[in-house]
């Protein structure tokens, strides 16, 4: 079977890049013929015209859609797996999938179709106002603090919509937990024999980490208001206890001078996986409808506890008292007693390591989640949706 893989790079750290490129690794070893269609947005210069660029790409990208109608073309694949789209793809190559028969699927890592920027949060609290065809609240709440970035999400997720480019073109859609299966059936109205969940992939490590030998609590992510960053500082601060961020800037405005706290810029695997190592608890305290919480997942593989929101799709991701414990979203309080619980008990924080390392391997299995992968690409094929 040939894959075609289409995904467009986020600028900074992000889940959703390392859970396509686990995709496409095990769907390689699995044996699959696999080519890949991207791009960076890190190529967008940090300009007025690159702002145009993404603008306009971001609503209709011609260069992108004939390039790849063209390797659709020569290339001929089984089906089109996409990932992110945005900016400088747009999802009008779903289109061209159909015209040309080739079944598409398509993973949300987001709530692309229901949010213009995809979180359903704004300004520290939980939104669903663009619900129901109504993307102009992002422009109104200027959601994006850039009123020319807010009117380019809202008009893209518009032109999506009222175009029916991801509900028409899309055979199957995947979700990485039963919370955002749940949003796609109910909230945008996807027929549930096209939506699978199917958790990340991830590779055990082949050694645990000694939660025991780590000298702080870990943060892991984009530094944006949505992440709960803010919130793990002041629990911090009440514990007591170091923390380090590693983000998508060497700063953070919400450190204030005294704060046994650190901004550690992260450049690859490898040093992803030593920040993980030496860390006692990862915290992952997102006030938002997180769609799975890769991190939590990462940092369970190397056998170190997480201290998650019990919330979204965090709570299943996180299996409180066997891998970790779960706290009241925007609980401060709850969280610093949560962290010093586990600080504090060299014992329960080597059970809870533990419990996470089984608790990978048994529910995010490479071989397993290629198996399941599998499924959807032969549903897709076998149950195409057609041009209209």
């Amino acid at each position: 079977m040939k894959v075609l893989h289409a995904y467009n790079r986020h600028r900074g750290i992000g889940g959703s890049d390392n859970a396509w490129d686990e995709t496409i690794r095990i769907s390689r070893e699995g044996g699959l013929e696999i080519e890949e269609f991207s791009r960076n947005s890190r190529d967008i210069p940090k300009n007025l015209m690159g702002k145009a660029q993404a603008f306009f790409s971001g609503l209709y990208s011609n260069s992108a859609v004939q390039e790849f109608d063209r390797l659709l073309e020569t290339s001929k694949p089984d089906v089109v797996h996409a990932h992110e789209l945005y900016p400088l793809i747009s999802p009008w190559i779903l289109q061209r999938c159909v015209k040309r028969g080739i079944p598409a699927v398509f993973t949300c890592y987001d709530y692309r179709m229901t949010c213009a920027v995809v979180t359903h949060f704004h300004k520290g609290r939980l939104c669903l106002r663009c619900q129901k065809g109504k993307e102009w609240w992002a422009v109104l709440k200027n959601c994006r603090g850039n009123i020319f970035e807010s009117l380019a999400y809202a008009l893209r997720n518009r032109v999506a919509r009222t175009n029916r480019l991801f509900i028409d073109n899309v055979s199957q859609f995947i979700v990485l937990s039963e919370f955002p299966k749940q949003w796609l059936i109910n909230e945008v109205g996807i027929n549930p024999e096209r939506v699978s969940v199917n958790p990340c992939s991830l590779k055990l490590p082949e050694s645990a980490a000694d939660p025991l030998t780590g000298d702080y609590i870990a943060f892991a992510g984009r530094f944006a208001p949505e992440k709960g960053v803010d919130l793990l500082l002041e629990a911090a601060r009440k514990a007591n206890i170091p923390v380090k961020l590693a983000g998508d800037s060497a700063s953070h405005p919400a450190i204030r001078n005294g704060d046994l706290a650190e901004c550690v810029v992260i450049s690859g695997k490898e040093e992803l996986s030593n920040f993980y190592r030496n860390a006692r608890i990862v915290v992952v305290p997102s006030i938002w409808y997180e769609t799975f919480g890769l991190v939590a997942a990462e940092a369970m593989s190397y056998g170190i506890p997480v201290v998650a929101t019990r919330f979204g799709a965090l709570q299943h991701t996180v299996k409180d008292g066997v891998s970790g414990l779960l706290f009241e979203m925007k609980n401060a309080d709850d969280l610093a007693e949560k962290i010093t619980t586990i600080w504090n008990n060299p014992e329960l924080a080597k059970t809870l390591g533990e419990g996470g390392r089984r608790e990978v391997k048994d529910r995010f299995d490479p071989a397993d989640q290629f198996h399941q992968l599998l499924e959807v690409y032969n549903k897709a094929i076998a149950n195409p949706v057609h041009s209209k």
